[in-house]
């Protein structure tokens, strides 16, 4: 028989292993969940979570966020963008600014956007955003990017006291590819927690 200490030790390190399967099980889910989920409604702003461009370029996976935000505003569903998204290494323009005069040549006028270039992650571009936000007359916003991030960005919008409204897009590499998906979703069920325990405690 083992001794009483050591069986203890292995019975606590068994319930510890079943909770964290438990809570990566329940986040994934969630992510799951919030991937299917569009609940783009009238807002102060729309918020486009920035990609990866290429000589001031949207990589496709980019272009499909602005694509998508574009069509939310001709359609009344805010009366504002904000792009996110900052320098990568040894880049000259900014996610945002790329963002930007995407749109401007799709048609949106340029005094309707603002862009947040600091943020060097999702935490802080929407830490930034909601600054930008103390303009508006609501912290209502509707949140752009791919359908795994939409359950993390929800975290983190109301952590900043915003009030967010997710709308994924539906025409990115990421969500066209099944494994590609999975990839990214599974990466999503690791990071909500952390993200879910900081909001919980600030």
């Amino acid at each position: 028989m083992l001794p009483r200490r050591r069986t203890s030790w292995l019975q606590l390190g068994w319930i510890i292993g079943f909770l964290m399967l438990g809570t990566w099980g329940m986040s994934l889910a969630g992510v799951l969940f919030w991937e299917r989920r569009d609940n783009a409604r009238p807002a102060s702003a729309i918020v486009v979570l920035g990609a990866a461009q290429y000589v001031g370029h949207p990589s496709p996976v980019l272009r499909a966020r602005l694509d998508h935000a574009i069509d939310l505003y001709r359609r009344g569903m805010a009366p504002r963008i904000i792009f996110t998204g900052g320098f990568g290494d040894r880049d000259t323009t900014s996610e945002a600014a790329v963002g930007q005069r995407y749109a401007i040549d799709h048609g949106v006028p340029p005094r309707v956007i603002l862009i947040e270039n600091s943020g060097r992650t999702t935490s802080e571009s929407l830490q930034h955003v909601a600054a930008l936000m103390d303009a508006e007359p609501s912290r209502d916003v509707i949140l752009v990017s791919d359908p795994f991030h939409m359950l993390r960005l929800s975290i983190l919008a109301r952590r900043y006291g915003m009030t967010p409204y997710a709308s994924p897009t539906r025409t990115s590499p990421i969500s066209l590819s099944r494994r590609e998906s999975w990839k990214y979703a599974l990466a999503e069920s690791i990071k909500v927690p952390i993200a879910f325990l900081l909001e919980r405690r600030e």
